[in-house]
């Protein structure tokens, strides 16, 4: 199996990296895989404060592998539901960590990568970054990372990039939320995650694990049923006819169905 995501530790800081800069970072479930695993080991290591999540080449994420969305076409509602699982559970085990988690977002932050920044605790940008909720596009909808994202910009603002699948920058993904700063260049994007581990390691190891849990307990949100919606729902909608246009559209790289009608 090739190695997606690599794993460092130095300072007590652990560095989680994807790997696959040919393909822009994009998922696929080897990946996915690799990602839950090293959050789920990290989140029982104490000699871990805080965890950095970086990427490789040009982007920080660009979503979906197009090899892993042919294999999708075809499968069944049931093989859709236990992917879309797969991808919830990565997202939760970077969510729920016990530990601080810190993104480092350059370049193309599409789809499900902008999901995995909001799962994040916190996020640095730099200004070139682009990001976009672009499933529409292709006929699906960002169902399994909606949570997510709502959890960090509000439903407002998430109905609206998630309807028009617009492309935004660095700095306005910092306005609405989703990343906690836009600095103009890698050396203030390194500088900032420097202090901002300085300061998480003057914490408590305990205080922000238990400071993460009260937050999500009292924003009273039921994820395990939110979960099953969710995963259900991509799962519907990929085997749907417009679904089933939209994904066999891009990777044939034309236009689908519906946007050649009068």
């Amino acid at each position: 199996m090739s190695v997606l995501v690599g794993i460092t530790k130095d300072d007590q800081i652990a560095t989680v990296t994807l790997d696959r800069p040919s393909l822009h970072n994009a998922f696929n479930e080897t990946m996915i895989a690799q990602l839950t695993a090293a959050f789920t080991v990290l989140c029982d290591d104490d000699s871990v404060r805080v965890v950095l999540l970086r990427s490789t080449g040009k982007s920080f994420c660009a979503g979906a592998d197009v090899n892993w969305m042919k294999r999708m076409v075809d499968y069944t509602y049931e093989q859709n539901v236990a992917d879309a699982g797969l991808l919830a559970r990565m997202l939760r085990a970077v969510r729920e960590c016990s530990k601080p988690v810190i993104a480092r977002v350059h370049g193309a932050c599409i789809g499900g990568g902008v999901g995995l920044v909001a799962a994040c605790d916190l996020a640095v940008a730099i200004e070139s970054a682009v990001f976009s909720l672009s499933e529409v596009r292709l006929g699906i909808v960002p169902a399994v990372i909606s949570p997510f994202v709502m959890e960090k910009v509000g439903p407002g603002v998430a109905r609206r990039f998630a309807l028009t699948a617009e492309r935004f920058d660095a700095q306005q993904a910092e306005r609405i939320g989703l990343v906690s700063q836009a600095v103009a260049s890698v050396e203030e994007m390194d500088e900032w995650i420097v202090e901002k581990c300085e300061q998480l390691k003057a914490n408590g190891p305990q205080a922000l694990a238990r400071c993460k849990r009260i937050l999500t307990e009292v924003a009273n949100t039921m994820w395990d049923e939110t979960q099953e919606k969710t995963v259900r729902c991509i799962a519907e909608i990929r085997v749907s006819p417009e679904g089933q246009e939209g994904l066999k559209a891009f990777l044939e790289k034309r236009k689908p169905d519906w946007s050649l009608q009068e």
